[in-house]
């Protein structure tokens, strides 16, 4: 391996906006005992995202066993109750597949089958992102006295300020945007947050 560093990269999704995408490094079977706890420390980062996208190889005989072996490694580092959306990659390779998106009793997209190879499917992937990012969006206005500046700073980090601007005071009022999971997270780390809500 050169490296067990995520791949970021940054992406625009209709009705959400700008997104990061972490690409972790793959599951891969049989791990040498040396890597595991490498392997596993890489993949903590997954327990921060909003929604998980499970990369699947549709052509491969084994599919249902690597969905498994995935599904038990995101339990083991905690990471098993973050949303996710399965993609099903390689419907090239398949006889007579078409893309499409598979939905749960609510209607809620769970599964695209696409090719990344061809690129037939991809728009389904950008719909179904849209839908499972949008609906759970938290929006909000906060005025911070000048004594917040880190809590400033950790929405900037997470890339959810909209707009800004200086009150006479010298508080600062912020119009955020963010998913809803991120918003939960920093009420939890931030206790103070909901008091500055306007």
């Amino acid at each position: 391996f050169a490296t067990l560093d995520p791949t970021l990269r940054r992406i625009d999704v209709p009705d959400v906006g700008e997104t990061v995408l972490a690409d972790t490094v793959g599951f891969i079977r049989h791990l040498p005992h040396d890597l595991v706890a490498a392997f596993k420390a890489t993949l903590q980062e997954t327990r921060q995202a909003t929604l998980l996208l499970h990369v699947i190889d549709a052509a491969d005989v084994r599919v249902q066993e690597n969905i498994d072996a995935v599904n038990t490694v995101l339990a083991e580092i905690e990471a098993d109750e973050i949303p996710a959306l399965m993609v099903m990659n390689k419907i090239d390779m398949l006889d007579d597949f078409e893309p499409r998106i598979d939905r749960d009793d609510e209607n809620k997209p769970i599964r695209v089958w696409l090719s990344a190879q061809t690129g037939v499917g991809v728009p389904l992937l950008f719909q179904a992102l849209t839908e499972r990012l949008s609906g759970e969006v938290a929006q909000h206005t906060l005025r911070l006295p000048p004594k917040e500046g880190r809590l400033r700073s950790r929405f900037y980090q997470l890339q959810a300020i909209e707009k800004e601007w200086m009150e006479d005071d010298g508080s600062v009022s912020l119009q955020v945007r963010m998913p809803i999971v991120d918003w939960r997270r920093l009420c939890k780390q931030e206790p103070t947050l909901v008091d500055y809500v306007v």
